[in-house]
């Protein structure tokens, strides 16, 4: 095993709580959101997923492991598969911009296989190296000329397994070849001719500019400093989790409407938004088994609040001192039950799918007083005022400004006044998703497979460490983080010693504290101890440690040993520093058990074509667990499926 590899271990581990082995700085706690408890039935329904036996799920790190990663496979044969995954999930365009990581690109593989399914050579770089990590292999990365790629290491060696340009080079032996003798030899190993898959058409003749197959040889040249070792770094955590409350509904198309998350600052559009696939630059992804219309698609994600009675209060975050028309007949619908008191409604909208814009529309009911309505992005640490409502009626509020690249966001109503309440309640935003993972039909029979996972949600705390981009997405500082030792702007330490602690609250009680970060660490005896703490940051345990020597690399690990009832906790990444040690973008993402949460029948429909003529399929799943059947007596062209709760 080559010595730069002694670092790359796998990233993902399972790691137990044990006694408490260190004591918190002497500081008081950092800021977390107020928490609370309602008590009904079921009022929500988990990690919905519909997988079609056409299309591999991806929905999750562990999802797609089942779906590629075989028992007795070979490091060859895994790493195979995921090479297979990226060039099948992710098509090379200008990347989607988040702005929450050190490179501001999606560098996650699950969110991007499922909210975009495309990014540059950086990203799909990234991508092989955090499923390689994932499951126990070592991965790195090279910058050439004009061009980025990876590397995993089977069979003692390192092989080039490039996702972007769709190829890799056998050499004589049979065996890939690797950058560095290709950089020593890139006119043999690198010939068009030598590149597998052996693939014609546009996408392998000319991609984008000096990156086609004929040019690839100058690409692994050496110039200058080029080739050079370099970690594309990237986040995990994220995770497809289709949650429904009554009168919630997900709509996902096989087809965009013309947006796209590049656009708010004039973006130009990715091939990928009007692409065909099976034509031009989507010719290879038919190859690869996509039978998509294309790669953007836009959907909707609606909830219409079932106000008058009761069932709201299982949905909402917060419920407090307000009545409805079903448990006392007055109106309106939802109503300030003790006037000497404010009633307060705090409704939670989470997806899995990035927000491009949205509306709320509400009708307020007032006699006397006031409806003040707020908006936190900041999982309910902070509010920011957007109305104050003195009158009777309908009001709507433009939402693009405030959820654009947002995944999850809060709405307040605070109703003060005898009589004071809402009629109604409407919020739906836009969507963006990637239409590959999405279980489409073909022509024959279709085999449908309805589950309802397990009941859990979950609370992520993820922003840009700098200021530099806060108009275009939260910064870590709105997160209230307590930095000691460290450059605010960038988490580099100032010192020999640093921490960096994250607060994270929770509506229902803790399952999981998933979490970590890019880092730097140039000496070996730089590095970072991750640490957790349950009881208010009185103790600390340390769970890993993300160690140098590294210029660039990503550590994420999950802790599922946590004190029974805990609904908060403490994140600390603690620094030691010889050389050159910091952070350039991390994560936190604390699962839960939702307290009112349960199943519930789902209804899913299909909506497609066949020959030109409108198909629908509606099907109630009454279990948790179902499988069903849909036929196309010819090739379907797919127009959506909906995800909602039978009423």
């Amino acid at each position: 095993m080559p010595t730069a590899a002694r670092f790359l271990t796998t990233t993902f581990a399972i790691v137990a709580i044990t006694a408490s082995a260190a004591t918190a700085a002497d500081k008081a706690p950092p800021k977390v959101a107020p928490t609370s408890t309602t008590t009904s039935t079921s009022g929500v329904v988990s990690h919905i997923k519909v997988v079609s036996d056409k299309i591999e799920d991806v929905s999750s790190f562990e999802a797609w492991k089942k779906s590629f990663i075989k028992d007795g496979m070979s490091d060859e044969q895994k790493a195979m598969a995921i090479w297979t995954t990226v060039v099948k999930f992710r098509h090379q365009d200008p990347p989607p911009n988040e702005y929450l990581q050190g490179e501001d690109n999606v560098h996650d593989p699950i969110k991007t296989f499922n909210v975009y399914g495309y990014g540059q050579c950086c990203c799909a770089s990234s991508n092989i190296e955090a499923l390689s990590r994932q499951i126990g292999l070592q991965a790195r990365g090279w910058g050439i000329n004009n061009h980025s790629v990876p590397e995993v290491f089977f069979n003692d060696a390192w092989h080039l397994l490039d996702a972007s340009v769709i190829c890799y080079y056998p050499k004589d032996d049979k065996s890939i070849a690797g950058v560095e003798e290709m950089s020593a030899n890139p006119d043999e190993l690198v010939k068009p001719e030598r590149a597998r898959p052996a693939l014609q058409g546009p996408r392998y003749d000319s991609l984008t500019g000096d990156h086609d197959m004929k040019h690839m040889p100058d690409s692994y040249r050496k110039k200058g400093d080029r080739p050079f070792l370099y970690d594309y770094g990237y986040s995990m955590g994220y995770e497809v989790n289709v949650q429904l409350r009554p009168g919630e509904k997900l709509v996902r198309n096989w087809s965009n409407k013309g947006l796209h998350v590049n656009q708010a600052e004039n973006g130009g559009d990715p091939e990928s938004f009007k692409g065909r696939i099976g034509f031009e630059q989507f010719k290879y992804a038919a190859d690869f088994g996509d039978i998509a219309n294309g790669r953007i698609g836009n959907g909707t994600h609606e909830y219409i609040a079932p106000l008058a009675s009761a069932a709201f209060r299982a949905s909402a975050l917060q419920a407090d001192n307000l009545a409805t028309t079903g448990e006392d007949k007055a109106a309106p619908a939802i109503h300030v039950k003790d006037a000497a008191q404010p009633g307060v409604l705090v409704v939670r909208m989470p997806c899995s799918y990035v927000c491009l814009g949205g509306e709320l529309a509400f009708t307020a009911a007032i006699k006397q007083g006031k409806i003040d309505v707020a908006y936190s992005d900041n999982n309910g640490v902070d509010w920011k005022d957007l109305s104050s409502v003195t009158a009777s009626g309908e009001n709507k509020i433009d939402l693009k400004p405030l959820i654009y690249r947002r995944y999850d966001y809060r709405l307040r109503f605070t109703m003060n006044g005898a009589g004071t309440g809402l009629d109604a309640l409407r919020i739906v935003n836009d969507i963006q998703h990637s239409q590959r993972p999405l279980p489409a039909l073909g022509q024959g029979s279709n085999t449908i497979a309805f589950s309802a996972g397990a009941q859990t949600g979950t609370i992520t705390v993820e922003g840009g460490v700098s200021a530099e981009h806060k108009a275009q997405n939260v910064r870590l500082a709105d997160f209230h983080p307590t930095l000691t030792g460290v450059d605010p702007g960038n988490l580099f330490m100032q010192a020999g010693t640093a921490e960096v602690t994250i607060p994270i609250a929770t509506p229902g009680d803790m399952t999981a504290l998933r979490f970590g970060c890019n880092f730097r660490a140039r000496d070996a005896k730089d590095g970072w101890d991750f640490q957790v703490s349950f009881d208010d940051g009185k103790t600390f345990t340390s769970v890993d440690k993300a160690m140098g020597p590294a210029k660039g690399f990503s550590k994420y690990v999950s802790v599922t040993t946590i004190p029974k009832g805990t609904r908060s906790a403490l994140v600390r990444f603690v620094g030691r520093q010889v050389n050159t040690c910091g952070i350039f973008g991390l994560r936190v993402d604390a699962d839960y058990t939702e307290p009112n949460g349960g199943f519930q029948p789902v209804k899913v429909t299909y909506a497609w074509q066949e020959d030109g003529k409108p198909k629908q399929d509606v099907h109630v799943a009454a279990k948790a667990d179902e499988t069903y059947q849909i036929t196309c007596a010819t090739k379907p062209v797919m127009t959506s499926i909906t995800v909602e709760l039978a009423q």
